[in-house]
């Protein structure tokens, strides 16, 4: 995952080899600039990971950091991006309040607000359900299902009944080798690989 945005360069030992195109550019071409890419791809992590501020200063950290200052756009950033992410009728009277004091499932989707601040093209989460009870579970699944519709979303999950629900394609991967990718529905019913029929099946994993 780390491919998509480019965190393996801060890896002495990494190496990369291909292409991976964002918008028909490829982000491993010579003339990307890497601060303009940041932005462009957001990431939820396995673990919620709420900066020690408040719950709106979490929501707008990216803003600021670009040095957006205006006080209308940031609130209305806030409150946008909070509904978005089905938070705002929780915290929207306690805003000015530590976000480390939210539940987990709340956690979570503060750091998915914050994600889409900026109007990312593509949002990539990492295991972004597990650390979450199965109520809290369903929500960020609703939520993925409702931010698919504006954003593309790159998950990497190892709960393949999740995967099944909430993705369009499916790459399934064993040991760092892609061993099959394509339609969410074909792939979990007919795949063409012997491999990821025993793996679907449980004959492994």
């Amino acid at each position: 995952m780390r491919c998509f945005n480019r965190m393996n360069d801060l890896i002495d030992i990494s190496r990369v080899e291909g292409k991976v195109r964002l918008s028909g550019q490829d982000i491993y071409g010579k003339g990307t600039d890497i601060i303009e890419l940041r932005p462009e791809v957001g990431m939820v992590f396995q673990k919620p990971n709420p900066f020690p501020k408040s719950i709106y200063e979490n929501v707008i950290y990216g803003l600021r950091i670009a040095g957006e200052n205006d006080k209308q756009l940031l609130d209305e950033r806030v409150e946008t991006r909070l509904k978005v992410a089905a938070l705002w009728d929780e915290v929207k009277d306690r805003l000015q309040d530590s976000a480390l004091g939210l539940s987990g499932g709340q956690m979570q989707r503060l750091c998915i607000a914050r994600a889409i601040a900026v109007n990312p093209k593509v949002i990539l989460m990492d295991e972004p359900c597990s650390a979450l009870d199965p109520k809290s579970t369903a929500r960020i699944e609703e939520l993925i299902g409702e931010l698919r519709k504006d954003f593309t979303i790159i998950i990497v999950t190892h709960n393949m009944q999740q995967a099944a629900r909430v993705s369009d394609n499916t790459a399934f991967l064993f040991e760092g080798d892609q061993i099959e990718y394509g339609l969410t529905d074909q792939l979990f019913v007919k795949p063409d690989n012997k491999q990821t029929e025993d793996y679907i099946t449980g004959r492994f994993g």
